[in-house]
């Protein structure tokens, strides 16, 4: 049964939204989230689309994703085995807030570069 709706509070420190903050606001989320948009995808497709994310670093998060029922893992009967990664119906309604925040990233880079710049040419050496 459902909790009444004033126990979900993010700002609470015993709310458990936060757990579910810290899982989505992953960088590895995002971009394994955004990389399976368009299309499941393999565990090796996914390694080498997200340049700079470790095998084990991906197979944790995907486990988690899948924990939280927002990534589909169908493994297959073969050996050796594959698994393909698909985005739940749940998952999907992350899509457009994370690419939104991904291609914000993108869009601002340069002045967020240019402000640590700045903060850093004005700090004493």
């Amino acid at each position: 049964m459902p909790r009444p709706r004033a126990y979900v509070d993010a700002f609470s420190a015993e709310c458990p939204t936060r757990e579910v903050l810290d899982r989505i606001s992953s960088k590895w989320v995002s971009l394994v989230l955004v990389a399976l948009a368009d299309a499941p995808s393999g565990y090796r497709e996914l390694l080498r689309r997200i340049d700079g994310v470790s095998p084990k670093m991906l197979t944790q998060t995907l486990r988690a994703l899948e924990e939280d029922g927002i990534v589909l893992a169908q493994r297959s009967s073969n050996r050796p085995s594959r698994s393909t990664y698909a985005l739940t119906d749940l998952g999907r309604t992350l899509l457009p807030l994370l690419a939104a925040v991904k291609r914000w990233a993108e869009e601002h880079l340069p002045e967020v570069q240019q402000a640590r710049h700045r903060l850093e040419a004005a700090l004493p050496s």
